[in-house]
């Protein structure tokens, strides 16, 4: 088989696997379990139909891709600076670095009954809870590229008189900027996770709203058509990040 044959058999074949495991396994629990049978590939899969040509489910996906993009652009805006100033500056990587790490390792869905406290009902704590999880590889990252960077970069600027402000705009972001994108392609993927229980904090509108709609009106078709629209709108952001990670490259 040609390997343009095999890079399309292969995932397919994965995919159909993974279909009958799913198909088997419903089947299997209906026998103690029959409300099982709501969670069956074809009546969810006939579900998603319903709802992608008929549903409200645009409305929700909409409103989750903003929260998603501004979530992204906190992040990005907090840590690519954060990020370049820890590569740059030998004491503030030494003070903030343990603190940096500390933070890192809490998980971001910790914060959601002080963010409902502190930011009320609404947009802002999903918002915080998003940028909160995105932030740390953007941040890593960047400060990895900087401390990859060709020092005689550096030395050239610094000959040619440039300013620190000119370095950095110049020098810096241009030569970091793979970095930052793999970074950027980290967090949307920590996005896509805490997002749909992020969105599970009294908002009106949104994928984990949806989710949990769909539970309570005992919409259990509903409810894994949802997830799986979730992963087929994950998977395409990764692939996007990916493909302006690699355009960047071969540039």
């Amino acid at each position: 088989m040609s390997r343009r044959t095999l890079h399309i058999t292969l995932p397919l074949a994965g995919i159909l696997l993974a279909a009958a495991l799913w198909a088997l396994g419903t089947h299997a629990l209906q026998v103690d379990m029959p409300i099982a049978a709501a969670f069956a590939p074809e009546r969810s899969v006939l579900a998603l139909w319903h709802l992608l040509t008929g549903g409200d489910i645009w409305r929700h996906v909409w409103v989750s891709l903003q929260r998603v993009g501004v979530g992204l652009a906190l992040a990005i805006a907090i840590g690519v600076p954060l990020g370049v100033l820890v590569g740059t500056s030998r004491l503030f990587a030494q003070g903030s670095t343990p603190l940096f790490q500390f933070l890192r390792m809490i998980s971001p869905l910790s914060w959601m009954p002080l963010a409902v406290m502190v930011l009320g009902v609404g947009d802002a704590p999903v918002y915080f809870l998003l940028a909160f999880a995105a932030v740390w590889p953007v941040l890593l990252n960047t400060a990895a590229g900087v401390a990859q960077l060709d020092p005689n970069w550096l030395l050239l600027a610094r000959s040619l008189s440039a300013t620190r402000r000119e370095t950095i705009l110049r020098v810096v972001l241009p030569g970091i900027t793979a970095h930052i994108l793999t970074g950027v392609r980290l967090a949307i993927g920590i996005i896509w996770i805490v997002l749909v229980p992020a969105e599970m904090l009294g908002v009106s509108a949104g994928l984990g709203y949806f989710i949990l709609d769909t539970r309570d009106r005992l919409a259990y078709s509903e409810l894994m058509a949802g997830i799986l629209l979730i992963g087929f709108l994950g998977y395409l952001l990764d692939h996007l990040a990916r493909t302006a990670h690699a355009r960047w490259l071969h540039a």
